[in-house]
């Protein structure tokens, strides 16, 4: 079985080797969809709980990139390394860990499934 959970987060990044307008610093509305996969718990009939989901994406993620400038800690912060950086962080934390999608737009994403 699959649970999913998404969660919102602002954040600035240039693109220090593109050929374009995202060479200069911006901005994006990002969402990101944390999957994780597993055999619901007998007694309590959870894979995991929404909220201890929640407060492990909070601290191991989101605690550094909201309303942050993800080039202070990412050379170059496309939406593909973000996506792998924020699966190394999170996934020691988070057993079952199967996909993290990550909108940059709402017609833009990228999904990992790690290494």
């Amino acid at each position: 079985m699959r649970l999913e959970a998404e969660f919102q987060f602002a954040a600035a990044h240039r693109l220090p080797y593109y050929d374009g307008p995202c060479f200069r610093m911006h901005g994006h509305n990002y969402r990101l969809i944390v999957a994780v996969e597993g055999t619901p718990d007998p007694k309590s009939g959870m894979i995991l709980d929404f909220v201890e989901l929640g407060r492990i994406v909070r601290e191991t993620i989101l605690a550094r990139c909201d309303h942050q400038t993800l080039n202070d800690f990412l050379e170059n912060p496309t939406a593909e390394r973000i996506v792998e950086w924020m699966w190394k962080e999170i996934a020691p934390h988070l057993p079952g860990l199967c996909e993290l999608r990550l909108h940059e737009t709402p017609e833009y994403a990228v999904a990992y499934r790690g290494a």
